[in-house]
């Protein structure tokens, strides 16, 4: 699903990350590490948002060599999602909607479970950071993903959106999406999970997967 290789991401001549080489196949992976560390870093870069050394592929699509295939393929989440105030979610929507195509019954679904469509026409301006938050989430299954992309992805969310949350993760992953998700909260999904370790500059995976029911 997810190959890496060669990848070096440094900011004014200090390297903050590397990976000689990471493969992953179709699954759920948590990225656990340290404030600081680069989780965010990896995640924009495989999010295809910042320049980095070396080569990302999704299900073989190359960031660099396919850009507009390979963002239909893979979507993100930011930690705290920023966009222009002038502009309503239900803008927002259309876009991503139009950008990525595909099947969309999944997101319309979400739209009444979260609650978004009530205030979805409304200035992103207006928006408080949980519903701002709500709004990037459903954005990020818009479309045909392969590979969804969660920056603490529970933070803000009331105890209701973050159930509803957890529960389609575990309905895509079924369906053979994966995820790759930082997040400081334990995890109620109803299925085992694969940790990735951010440490000593580089990507250490656990040998076991944990449960997170």
């Amino acid at each position: 699903m997810l190959q890496i290789a060669e990848y070096k991401k440094s900011y004014n001549a200090a390297t903050v990350l590397q990976i000689e080489r990471l493969s992953l196949p179709v699954g759920i992976y948590w990225l656990k590490g340290e404030n600081g560390t680069g989780k965010t870093t990896l995640l924009k870069s495989i999010a295809g948002l910042i320049p980095f050394d070396g080569t990302i592929e999704v299900n073989g699509i190359n960031l660099r060599k396919s850009r507009m295939q390979y963002t239909r393929t893979v979507s993100f989440s930011e930690a705290e999602p920023v966009y222009p105030g002038f502009l309503s979610g239900s803008d927002l929507l259309r876009f991503y909607r139009r950008a990525r195509q595909g099947n969309d019954a999944m997101t319309t679904e979400m739209l009444t479970a979260f609650g978004v469509n009530t205030y979805l026409p409304n200035k992103i301006d207006t928006y408080s950071s949980g519903m701002l938050k709500k709004l990037s989430i459903l954005l990020a299954f818009v479309g045909c993903p392969k590979l969804i992309l969660l920056d603490e992805p529970f933070i803000t969310l009331d105890a209701n959106a973050l159930g509803l949350l957890q529960q389609y993760i575990g309905r895509l992953s079924n369906e053979g999406v994966s995820f790759l998700f930082s997040s400081h909260q334990e995890l109620m999904l109803g299925k085992d999970v694969n940790v990735l370790h951010v440490r000593h500059q580089t990507i250490e995976r656990e040998t076991h997967a944990v449960s997170a029911y």
